[in-house]
C-alpha cells in the first residue's frame, strides 16, 4: 500500500518517509521487501529506523531538548569500547521466563499459579504473591533476586511453588535462604540487616499483617498433625507488567577513589554505580544508576544525555523493560521535580513515594458538582432540625467540618442527643465520576503544610462542611438517653440542620469549665455541659468493658506564616472537649454498625481490630518487668487493667506511664476495613475499643468507607435503594482492600511530612528560621545486649516525638569492660583498673541527648548522640580511666 501510494503520486524525492520500529526483524523486512528504485534516495521508498535512531537525528536540530532521555530502553546498550551488540559478551543474570503457551498450560494444570507480586515495604529483594488454592487465599513468599526473577511490585506473575522442604519453617529453610544468591545482590543494593543510624518520627502501630489486611493465610498445614509452614516459590513468567508508574529518586554517580579515605567502606550505591555506569558509543549518552526512594523498587539503569545536570536533583523515571542480561531494569527519564532536600521538592517526592493521588480533579468530576448558585432548602423526606441548638467542636482552623452535636432536655426528663454528619451522598451519586474518583482516592491526606482532599473543595469546605450559622444537609442519629447515660431509643434520619456555633476545642473546654450559675441562659454552655456529663459516663462504661486508653508520640509544628517552614515544635494539648467529641463519634459508629448489620449481615462495611499476637508483646512484657510492672494481654480488659496498674506504680514519672502505653500501641496491628461476609462474626471484634462490631460513619468528607456506610444506612432505613455495586461481596472486598491501602499510605505520607519538617527544623530551616541542633531529655526504649554487636541503644525524645538509635562507636564490640545484661536490658561499663562501674544504661532510663542533622550524599539525616551519662558519651572519660581498648574515633 505504501509502495502504491508513493508511486501513484510521484512524491518528490526530498519528502522523507520513515518506518519506525524497535523490532530489529521488522526493520530488516521493511528494507528487504522494497523494490529498488533509482529515483529514490538510497534506492528505497522509505527508510527503517528504531525510535532511538530517529530521535537522535531530531535532537541534532536542538540538542537542548534532551529528547533521547525520554526514549524507552528495551536492550542494554554497549559501552563506548564496543561498536555493535553482537560484539558484547553478555552476562545472563536470570532464568528465562516461560513462553506464553507453556505458561497458559501450566496455569490450567495447576503447575503454576497466578497472582500479583508485592514487594515488602523496606526491600525489593523479598515479597509475596497471593494465590488461590481451592477456596483459600494464600501468600507465597518470594525471596532473593533469582526467585523474584525480574518481577517488580505490582506485576501480575506466574509462580511455581518450591518443594515443601524449602518452605519457611522447615529445618533447612534458613540455610537455603542464606545460600540463595550468596547475599551478594541484596548487600549491594543496600539491603543489609544493619540498622540505620538515622533517627525519625516514632511509629504509632505495628505493620499490619496480610491476615489483618486481606484475610490472606500466611501459613498452611503440611501434614496430618497440622504443622504450619510458609509456602515459598519462584516467578516463572510475567503475565502483565506494572510499568505504567513513574518512580521518584536520584541518580548515583561514581565517586572518585581519591576522595575516599583508605579505611572507609564504599557506600552500596557506589558499588552498583561503579559496576553499571558507562559511556556509550554514540558519544552523547551514558548509562547511570537511578535509586528510587521507594525501597520496593530496584535500582534502574537510565540512558541519558544530561548526566551532570541530573546530579543532585530529584527526578521521575519510568521502567521500560528488564531483559535477562541486565542485572537491573532499564528505564527512561520522565521529568525533574527539583533540587534534592528542598521542602517543596521533597513534599512532591513523598507524595510520589506513597502514591498519593495529588492531581487536580478532572473536568468530568467537576461537572458532577452543583452549580455555583446552589441553595440548600428543605426537601421532601428530610427531617427539619434547624430549631435545635446544633454546634460543632473541632481543631482551630478546621474547614472540613464533618460532624456536629446537640443535647436538649425532653419533657420526660430524659435528654435527646444528636450526632449530625455531613450528608455527602446527597451530592455524590453512586457510580458517578465524582464517586469513582472518591473511591479511588479513598481518603484525604493531611501533611504538615497542606491537605489533599478526597472530594473537590466546593463540597469539602463549603456545601458539606457543617459550618456555623448556615443551613446544611445532614445524616442524623438521635438518641433518647437518661441523665445516667442509659440509651432508651434511637432513630436515624436524613435531615437539615442549622449550626449555631463552630467551636474550637479550647472554646468548648471553657464552656465545660464555666460555673453552672453562669450558664442558665447560655444555650451553648448548657448543651456542651450536658454532653460532657454524658461523655464521662459513656467513657467510664467503655473502660469497664475493656476499652484501651492508649497514647501517641505525635507532636505539631508551629509554621512561619509566610514560608510555612517550622519555627517550633509543640506537644498536642488534649482537653476534655476532645474526649467529649470522641465519645459521641464512637457511640454513633457503634450504633450505625449494629443497624446496618441487622439489614445487611453479609454486605456491611465494618472495621475490625484484631487481638495482638502474644509474640508481638513479648519484648515489652520482659522490659516492663525490669520496672516491676506486669502486663497481661489475654484480652483488652486485662491489658487495660494492667496498664492502669502500671500508671499507679509510675505516678512519680507520668511520662513513663505514657511511654508504656505508646509502646503497647506499637505492639498492635492497625485496624482494617472489611466486608462482613468475608469473616466470621467472632472476627468482627474491635480489640482496642472492646466493641463486638464497629464501623466508620462520622467522616464522609474525608473517608470513602463512611460514604459506603451512609449508603448502607440509607437503604436500611428505606430512604434510598442500595447501589448495585454494594450488593457484590467481591466488589466490597476490592473496595476494602483499596481503602486499607490508601489509608495506610496517607498515614505514612503524613509521618514522612512530619519527618521532613523535623529535618528542616533541626537543620536550622531553609531560611535560617528553624531551631537548629537541640539538647533534650530522652528515654531508653531498647538496649543492644547481643554479644559482639555494636554498643548502642534506642531512645524516644518526648519533646519532639523522635525515635533514634544512639551509637557508642568509641567502645569496641568486644571490649571486656563492657558488661551486657539481656535479662535486665542493661549495658554497663566498668573501670579497667578498679572494676568499679563507671556508667550504665538500662531500658526506660532517662538520658540526655543531642539532636542534629548530618548532610551526606545529597540527603539529610537526623542523628541522636549521647550527652549524659557522660562516662558513656565522652570517649576521653573512658580514655582517662584506661577503659577504652580500641583506637578512639574522632566524631565529625
Amino acid at each position: 500500500a505504501l509502495y502504491n501510494y508513493l508511486h501513484d503520486r510521484s512524491m518528490e524525492q526530498d519528502a522523507e518517509v520513515v518506518f519506525l520500529s524497535d523490532d530489529v526483524q521488522s526493520r530488516k523486512l521493511a528494507l528487504l521487501e522494497q523494490p529498488s528504485d533509482d529515483n529514490f534516495v538510497d534506492g528505497v521508498y522509505y527508510k527503517a529506523r528504531s525510535m532511538r535512531q530517529h530521535v537522535a537525528l531530531l535532537q541534532q536540530e536542538d540538542p537542548t531538548l534532551h529528547l533521547l532521555d525520554m526514549v524507552a530502553q528495551f536492550n542494554a546498550a554497549p559501552d563506548s569500547t564496543n561498536k555493535t551488540f553482537e560484539s558484547v559478551s553478555k552476562e545472563i543474570y536470570y532464568s528465562p521466563h516461560i513462553d506464553s503457551a507453556d505458561l497458559s498450560y501450566g496455569l490450567k494444570s495447576n503447575k503454576y499459579y497466578q497472582g500479583t507480586y508485592r514487594s515488602n515495604r523496606d526491600s525489593h529483594t523479598e515479597g509475596y504473591v497471593t494465590i488461590r488454592r481451592g477456596e483459600d487465599r494464600v501468600a507465597v513468599v518470594v525471596k532473593g533476586s533469582n526467585d523474584i526473577n525480574r518481577a517488580v511490585d505490582g506485576d501480575v506473575v506466574a509462580i511455581e511453588l518450591h518443594s515443601v522442604d524449602r518452605w519457611l519453617g522447615s529445618t533447612d529453610a534458613d540455610y537455603l535462604e542464606k545460600q540463595k544468591d550468596g547475599g551478594k545482590k541484596e548487600d549491594q543494593a543496600g539491603e543489609s540487616k544493619k540498622e540505620s543510624s538515622e533517627a525519625g518520627i516514632a511509629a504509632d502501630t505495628a505493620e499490619p499483617t496480610l491476615k489483618d489486611v486481606d484475610n490472606i493465610a500466611e501459613e498452611v498445614a503440611v501434614d496430618e498433625e497440622g504443622q504450619l509452614r510458609r509456602p515459598t516459590g519462584k516467578v516463572v513468567g510475567v503475565i502483565r507488567r506494572n510499568f505504567h508508574n513513574n518512580y521518584c529518586g536520584s541518580i548515583c554517580t561514581i565517586e572518585k577513589a581519591e576522595k575516599k579515605a583508605d579505611n572507609d567502606t564504599p557506600h552500596p550505591h557506589d558499588v552498583i554505580a561503579e559496576k553499571h555506569e558507562r559511556e556509550h558509543a554514540d558519544g552523547i549518552t551514558s548509562t547511570v544508576v537511578f535509586f528510587p526512594i521507594d525501597n520496593r523498587i530496584p535500582p534502574i539503569l537510565l540512558r541519558t544525555t544530561q548526566r551532570d545536570r541530573l546530579i543532585g536533583m530529584r527526578i521521575l523515571v519510568s521502567i521500560d523493560s528488564w531483559p535477562a542480561d541486565s542485572e537491573y531494569p532499564l528505564g527512561h527519564y520522565v521529568k525533574t521535580l527539583g533540587v534534592t532536600g528542598t521542602k517543596d521538592t521533597e513534599t512532591q517526592v513523598l507524595l510520589q513515594e506513597f502514591r498519593i493521588p495529588c492531581e487536580p480533579f478532572p473536568a468530568k468530576v467537576l461537572a458532577c458538582l452543583p452549580p455555583a448558585d446552589y441553595k440548600i432548602e428543605l426537601e421532601p423526606g428530610r427531617l427539619d432540625l434547624r430549631h435545635l441548638p446544633v454546634l460543632s467542636i473541632d481543631p482551630p482552623g478546621c474547614k472540613d467540618i464533618d460532624d456536629a452535636l446537640h443535647c436538649i432536655e425532653l419533657p420526660s426528663g430524659n435528654w435527646q442527643v444528636g450526632v449530625h454528619i455531613a450528608d455527602v451522598t446527597h451530592y455524590v451519586e453512586a457510580g458517578s465520576a465524582i464517586d469513582l474518583e472518591a473511591a479511588n482516592r479513598s481518603t484525604s491526606t493531611y501533611l504538615v503544610n497542606k491537605r489533599l482532599d478526597m472530594l473537590p473543595s466546593l463540597l469539602t469546605t463549603d456545601l458539606c462542611s457543617l459550618k456555623g450559622n448556615v443551613d446544611r444537609f445532614a445524616f442524623s442519629v438521635l438518641w433518647e438517653v437518661t441523665p445516667e447515660a442509659e440509651v432508651v431509643d434511637v432513630d436515624f434520619h436524613k435531615s437539615i440542620i442549622h449550626s449555631i456555633a463552630a467551636l474550637t476545642y479550647q472554646q468548648a473546654q471553657s464552656l465545660i469549665d464555666k460555673p453552672d450559675k453562669d450558664c442558665q441562659d447560655d444555650i451553648q454552655a448548657g448543651a456542651v455541659k450536658r454532653l460532657a456529663v454524658l461523655a464521662r459516663k459513656f467513657r467510664e462504661r467503655r473502660i469497664k468493658a475493656g476499652a484501651l486508653t492508649l497514647a501517641s508520640p505525635e507532636v505539631k509544628f508551629v509554621l512561619d506564616s509566610e514560608s510555612l517552614n517550622p519555627t517550633d515544635v509543640q506537644a498536642y494539648t488534649l482537653y476534655e472537649a476532645n474526649a467529649l467529641v470522641e465519645e459521641f463519634m464512637l457511640l454513633a459508629n457503634v450504633t450505625v454498625s449494629k443497624k446496618i448489620l441487622r439489614h445487611y449481615p453479609t454486605l456491611s462495611v465494618l472495621r475490625r481490630h484484631p487481638a495482638p499476637n502474644r509474640s508481638m508483646f513479648d519484648g515489652l512484657i520482659q522490659k516492663a518487668k525490669t520496672k516491676g510492672i506486669s502486663l497481661c494481654i489475654d484480652d483488652s480488659k486485662k491489658l487495660a487493667d494492667s496498664l492502669d496498674e502500671a500508671g499507679k506504680k509510675l505516678s512519680d514519672n507520668p511520662y513513663l506511664d505514657k511511654l508504656i502505653r505508646i509502646l503497647s500501641t506499637r505492639c498492635m496491628s492497625p485496624a482494617q476495613y472489611f466486608c462482613s461476609g468475608e469473616y466470621q462474626a467472632k472476627d468482627w471484634h474491635h480489640y482496642g475499643l472492646a466493641a463486638p462490631v464497629y464501623t466508620h460513619f462520622t467522616s464522609p468528607i474525608r473517608r470513602y468507607a463512611d460514604v459506603c456506610v451512609h449508603r448502607l444506612l440509607a437503604a436500611a432505613i428505606g430512604v434510598s435503594p442500595l447501589p448495585v455495586f454494594l450488593s457484590s461481596k467481591s466488589h466490597l472486598h476490592d473496595l476494602a482492600a483499596n481503602m486499607n491501602r490508601r489509608h495506610r499510605a496517607a498515614q505514612l505520607a503524613g509521618r514522612a511530612s512530619v519527618q521532613l519538617h523535623t529535618l528542616i527544623f533541626f537543620a536550622g530551616g531553609e531560611e535560617g528560621e528553624g531551631g537548629g541542633a537541640k539538647e533534650e531529655d530522652a528515654y531508653v526504649l531498647d538496649v543492644e545486649t547481643s554479644p559482639n554487636s555494636e554498643p548502642s541503644f534506642s531512645v524516644m525524645v518526648p519533646r519532639y516525638g523522635i525515635e533514634g538509635r544512639v551509637r557508642l562507636s568509641h567502645i569496641a564490640a568486644n571490649d571486656e569492660n563492657l558488661i551486657r545484661d539481656p535479662e535486665k536490658h542493661r549495658m554497663t561499663y566498668r573501670d579497667a583498673k578498679s572494676g568499679n562501674m563507671l556508667a550504665s544504661v538500662a531500658v526506660f532510663d532517662k538520658v540526655r541527648v543531642k539532636i542534629w542533622v548530618r548532610s551526606s550524599r545529597d540527603r539529610k539525616e537526623l542523628i541522636v548522640d549521647l550527652l549524659e551519662p557522660r562516662a558513656l558519651a565522652d570517649p576521653t572519660v573512658l580514655e582517662e580511666k584506661g577503659g577504652a581498648k580500641k583506637k578512639l574515633k574522632t566524631k565529625k
